[in-house]
């Protein structure tokens, strides 16, 4: 049976390929090889996936980045079709859904609406809750670090609070657009920002709500 995480990693896999090896995408400073190169190592090698999260670990990381971003093109987006190893982590069906379907997600629109002439996706209702689902779950997370209070609210009134605080700033828009927003890619996300104009202006400005 399908999941999200394979749905969304075979539309990455194929977005990456039809792409090229160079095109841009809304990750500051990577071409679509840079952002394949980081899927395959996070998927691939724990030992230097830890630098994502751990500054210390950080030059590691580079080191290994660098050595897949070297590899013949082709490679890595079949590394991305085949998945992690057999005995990864990641292989797990549960693991699978809850680290890869946001990570795909946001990075195939990385690639997409990087184009001038993107359209949002049309997605299904059922999706839109996964996405809500593991926002809501890492909502106080993400936007630990936000500058203002941070209320994220779905179109039928649904909300979670993201970060408590005043003033407070509403954002409004789909599951999908409200994790793009809260994963930084703020220009890129249809939401609709309410409250004090100061607040509003300095959420627009950070470059992410936490993480």
């Amino acid at each position: 049976m399908s999941t999200f995480a394979k749905r969304e990693r075979l539309l990455l896999a194929d977005l990456l390929e039809t792409s090229g090896p160079d095109a841009p995408t809304l990750c500051e400073g990577w071409v679509t090889r840079d952002l394949a190169a980081h899927v395959v190592v996070r998927e691939r090698r724990p030992d230097a996936a830890g630098g994502i999260m751990i500054k210390q670990l950080a030059p590691r990381l580079e080191k290994v980045m660098e050595e897949f971003a070297a590899k013949p093109y082709e490679e890595l987006i079949q590394l991305i079709r085949t998945g992690p190893p057999r005995f990864s982590p990641f292989n797990l069906k549960q693991i699978d859904e809850a680290s890869n379907t946001v990570e795909f997600y946001v990075h195939t629109e990385d690639v997409r609406r990087a184009r001038p002439d993107w359209a949002p996706r049309e997605l299904d209702g059922v999706f839109q809750d996964a996405l809500w689902s593991r926002l809501e779950r890492t909502a106080r997370l993400m936007g630990r670090s936000a500058p203002t209070g941070v209320v994220l609210r779905r179109p039928d009134g649904q909300t979670a609070v993201a970060h408590r605080g005043a003033p407070v700033v509403t954002v409004t828009g789909e599951p999908s657009e409200l994790l793009l927003f809260s994963y930084g890619r703020k220009s890129a996300a249809k939401v609709d920002l309410d409250g004090d104009e100061n607040a509003v202006a300095k959420l627009r400005q950070a470059k992410q709500l936490g993480i």
